[in-house]
């Protein structure tokens, strides 16, 4: 399915679990630290730059932000970690409700981590993986900024991602169209077949 196809739109910001939308549709959580992208990502496979904020200061997002793609899923973006302007308090409460949301929502299909392909996996990129693995949740991963990484050396960073985290490992840019394709035929599969997890 083309990108074009697909319309989205914003629906709903929730702060924990049980604010959630009530939707049938297979749900992909994105996790990244902040400013890693995701915002960039959502508007880019929607084909509207304006439908998720983006923000040059880290930390912005501080609700799950859901996403209807067409009918057909749903994309929740969720706080970035790794941000600690904000007090210790504001920080727990995230992790709790997060953790819950998580672990308890049916509707995840998959979780979609995203890794700045400019630089090296950060530790708690580590933290947040181990902790996915922990619970056995079904995962895949997007490296984005592809566009600052010279050609030559793309490659290889994709390899360097696999090699750290297994699993599918995608390329994404913001300002290149050309890996869209590709990972909506990954959405788009995975929410055809929900039963069988990536």
């Amino acid at each position: 399915m083309n990108k074009k196809i697909l319309s989205a739109k914003f629906i709903i910001s929730a702060e924990k679990l049980s604010q959630c939308p009530s939707f049938n549709l297979p749900e992909f959580p994105l996790l990244g630290r902040s400013n890693v992208g995701k915002s960039s990502f959502i508007n880019c496979l929607a084909n509207h730059k304006k439908l998720a904020k983006t923000s040059n200061t880290p930390g912005k997002t501080r609700l799950i932000n859901f996403f209807d793609f067409s009918g057909k899923f749903m994309i929740a973006d969720l706080p970035g970690y790794g941000y600690a302007k904000v007090s210790k308090e504001a920080q727990n409460k995230w992790q709790k409700y997060l953790e819950e949301y998580l672990l308890k929502r049916e509707e995840i299909t998959s979780l979609i981590q995203f890794i700045d392909g400019r630089h090296e996996i950060q530790k708690n990129d580590y933290q947040m993986r181990e902790w996915v693995l922990a619970y056995n949740l079904p995962i895949f991963t997007i490296v984005t900024k592809m566009d600052y990484v010279p050609k030559s050396k793309a490659a290889s960073v994709i390899k360097s991602v696999e090699k750290e985290f297994g699993g599918l490992v995608l390329p994404f840019s913001a300002a290149d169209n050309r890996y869209n394709e590709k990972i909506l035929e990954v959405l788009l599969n995975s929410s055809m077949n929900n039963d069988n997890k990536i």
